[in-house]
């Protein structure tokens, strides 16, 4: 087991620079005051920018490796390039994407609704990475993933004991749902699509990747965006190509209270008032 590194900021003893001169030859650290710690943002001798990722948990850190050796080389230049992985650090050495963050985009505004088409299509790119796991398992998975998380929201007192043994349904009725599988981000929302200027959609943050229910990424979307924006739904769809049935949008609905539990138990961990507040509200939609 990879065990966690300490996070520091950069510095010449940065190992993480180590690895980067290891693969790049002579780099440059550039200004990137509203990037997190735990992003480097280099170029080369040739200019070429890249991103070196530390993460801080070793499983997250092996599943995004995973995902860039496994499915993102089907989206072409939609995602960023591994040029290396050093375990010791849990650091990824990533080609680095232009593009407007989707989640800075103004709220009502032309290019916000031309990121969500685009990003539709980009996602219809990713479900259609072949996959060989059955629907069957990932639902039987899914119902264990909604029972963990009810466990949890109940031992931070979370949730009420009525509601811990409502959330059991729910993850039995699940665990039996029939359900299409496929490849997911399984974080798609807004943040994670670079809008390019020539209208494509380019997609970031992996460690979530694998094959899960293909209604998994749409049930974000639905329950954290286009609730407050209906016609964004509509866009994205039309981008994606397939449009929903009812059964989807069931199926979608039974998602919420995985969502619900998630955003609880996230946002009391992050002491996140937005996500703590959103997850509240879907609890009380489900009853």
């Amino acid at each position: 087991m990879i065990s966690a590194p300490q996070l520091v900021m950069a510095g010449p003893h940065d190992p993480r620079l180590h690895f980067a001169r290891h693969h790049l030859g002579p780099i440059t650290i550039q200004p990137s005051p509203d990037m997190p710690p735990h992003l480097l943002l280099l170029t080369d001798a040739s200019d070429t920018r890249y991103l070196v990722k530390q993460h801080r948990d070793p499983g997250r850190f092996e599943r995004e490796a995973r995902a860039y050796t496994t499915w993102t080389t089907y989206l072409g230049d939609r995602a960023p390039q591994l040029i290396a992985s050093d375990p010791p650090t849990l650091s990824l050495l990533l080609t680095e994407l232009p593009g407007r963050n989707a989640a800075l985009l103004p709220s009502g505004s032309i290019a916000e609704r031309q990121a969500h088409h685009a990003a539709g299509a980009t996602l219809r790119q990713i479900h259609q990475i072949p996959t060989v796991a059955p629907g069957t398992t990932i639902a039987a998975y899914l119902g264990q993933r909604l029972s963990l998380w009810a466990d949890r929201a109940r031992s931070a007192n979370l949730i009420t004991s009525c509601q811990r043994n409502e959330m059991e349904a729910r993850a039995t009725a699940l665990a039996d749902t029939t359900m299409d599988a496929a490849i997911c981000h399984l974080d798609y929302q807004p943040r994670n699509w670079l809008l390019a200027d020539y209208g494509t959609v380019r997609i970031v943050d992996f460690e979530h990747m694998r094959p899960d229910a293909r209604l998994r990424d749409l049930a974000r979307l639905a329950h954290r965006h286009w609730a407050a924006a209906p016609d964004l739904r509509a866009v994205f769809l039309d981008g994606y190509g397939h449009p929903l049935t009812a059964l989807d949008d069931q199926l979608i609905q039974q998602f919420a209270a995985i969502e619900a539990l998630t955003a609880l138990v996230q946002g009391r961990q992050r002491d996140d008032a937005q996500l703590t507040s959103h997850g509240r509200l879907l609890l009380t939609q489900l009853h």
